[in-house]
């Protein structure tokens, strides 16, 4: 599936947006088993089909995405069924409203036609901490699809639509991009209005797209980009589309590429470079010395933000409110444990520990002074480069259930692009290649702070050289 094909077929009545949205629907149906989306919003979007066909007939304008289906994570605000950020706390939550970036899709005649599985509240690398159940790798369905956007990178991969819809506070879109051979996009902080989106990390939250092709993401992200007065972090609208540079400076990050990454992950990567190479590009090699404690610096930061960001889940002004309470500490404390996943508690509780009196300084602030500095690093080397390279994860897809009982090595698999979220940089996944028993591997490439549409340009002209 194509955004562009879909598009063009529907205003030159080759099919009709109806058409699609049911191929779309029907599509969803069929391929369950990877337990990829939680709910359909079938009627709405039958609705909205019907409204662009009409539209057509009427020889009104219908928009950019006229009649093109698509899916939302479900941390989306989207009308037609609930939003529960796949958790029990927002099990029966339907949305007053639709996040902007619905919205703004809309408007351009895209039809939403479901909600995608993610770890609930998006904690989590692999999906499997939904409280829907695991999503399956389009690829290998014994392997996760990756996280916290499983859900989306899988129905792109499978073709259930062109593209889908995702959120990214440390890696969720790219790494599960990389997991299922698609296009996922992180824009620089503040590019894409969160409005509308549950929030889990305020501070590096930002709003991505999954898509077969680098043109596709292009086309989706320069229709969400822009300011938002609902969200004061948004920045005034900078994308526009650009040729890719003729000859560029690309460094490969030294410590993305140490022994402790997968030798399948580490050829495709190098081989990626050595395209970049013949098509006239300079590759150099860099050093992050402040990678190493990445890791650290975000799971101190990020569940210091989730620790506030949840405490309005209390059972009273927001979510599940358990029965089986009788008093007002019950109601506060029996809703929270039935109504958050294992993960949720986990950062709540190490978010509540570093923001507690007597470690706020030891732990907190300390991590905002070393977040700085690994915001320094890259200022400097871009100035030795325009473009940086690297892996997404240090592995391919793993099993399921692989590495559930062992959270540190769970988190050890957003090593590679905790950093650029850290310090708001856009990023892209981009497929290159395959291990040796077929699982697909991305690579990442970093760009300066608003050189979104500059990484997705390099990308498009690597995808059409190859």
């Amino acid at each position: 599936m194509n955004i562009f094909k879909i598009r063009d077929d529907i205003l030159n009545n080759k099919t009709t947006a109806e058409d699609e949205v049911k191929k779309a629907l029907s599509l969803a149906k069929e391929k369950q088993e990877y337990n990829a989306l939680i709910s359909l919003t079938e009627e709405r979007a039958l609705e909205k089909a019907k409204e662009i066909d009409q539209r057509l007939k009427n020889g009104e304008e219908v928009g950019e995405l006229a009649g093109v289906p698509f899916v939302v994570k479900d941390n989306f605000l989207a009308f037609g069924a609930p939003s529960t950020a796949a958790s029990k706390m927002l099990a029966n939550f339907n949305a007053p409203l639709q996040a902007t970036a619905v919205e703004k899709l809309e408007e351009q005649g895209a039809i939403c036609i479901g909600k995608a599985n993610l770890d609930a509240f998006a904690h989590g690398g692999s999906t499997e901490n939904s409280a829907y159940g695991v999503t399956k790798n389009a690829i290998d369905i014994n392997r996760v699809a990756g996280g916290s956007s499983g859900g989306s990178a899988v129905v792109t991969a499978l073709d259930i639509v062109p593209f889908a819809l995702g959120s990214d506070t440390g890696g969720s879109i790219r790494q599960p991009a990389s997991f299922n051979g698609v296009y996922g996009v992180k824009p620089t902080y503040g590019t894409v209005s969160r409005f509308g989106v549950v929030a889990m990390a305020s501070s590096t939250d930002t709003i991505g797209v999954f898509t077969k092709t680098a043109k596709e993401a292009d086309l989706v992200m320069k229709i969400m980009a822009g300011q938002d007065e609902k969200d004061m972090m948004t920045l005034p609208n900078f994308y526009q589309t650009i040729e890719a540079p003729k000859k560029a400076k690309i460094g490969i990050i030294k410590e993305f590429m140490d022994e402790g990454i997968d030798e399948d992950v580490k050829k495709a990567t190098l081989n990626y470079a050595e395209k970049l190479k013949a098509a006239g590009h300079e590759i150099i090699e860099v050093s992050l010395p402040m990678s190493k404690y990445s890791l650290a610096i975000y799971y101190i930061i990020i569940p210091a933000e989730v620790s506030s960001n949840l405490a309005r889940y209390d059972g009273i002004r927001y979510g599940l409110r358990s029965s089986k309470a009788t008093t007002l500490g019950d109601v506060y404390g029996i809703s929270r444990d039935e109504g958050f996943e294992k993960e949720n508690k986990r950062r709540i509780m190490i978010g509540s520990y570093v923001l507690s009196s007597g470690f706020f300084d030891a732990y907190y602030m300390k991590a905002q002074k070393a977040r700085t500095l690994l915001k320094n690093e890259f200022e400097n080397l871009f100035t030795q480069c325009d473009f940086l390279l690297g892996p997404v994860t240090p592995t391919p897809a793993f099993k399921i259930g692989e590495n559930t009982q062992d959270p540190i090595k769970m988190y050890l698999a957003d090593i590679m692009t905790v950093p650029a979220s850290l310090v708001g940089l856009p990023a892209i996944s981009v497929p290159a290649g395959e291990s040796q028993n077929g699982l697909p591997i991305g690579v990442q490439i970093i760009g300066k702070m608003k050189s979104d549409a500059e990484i997705i340009a390099l990308a498009d002209s690597l995808e059409n050289n190859k």
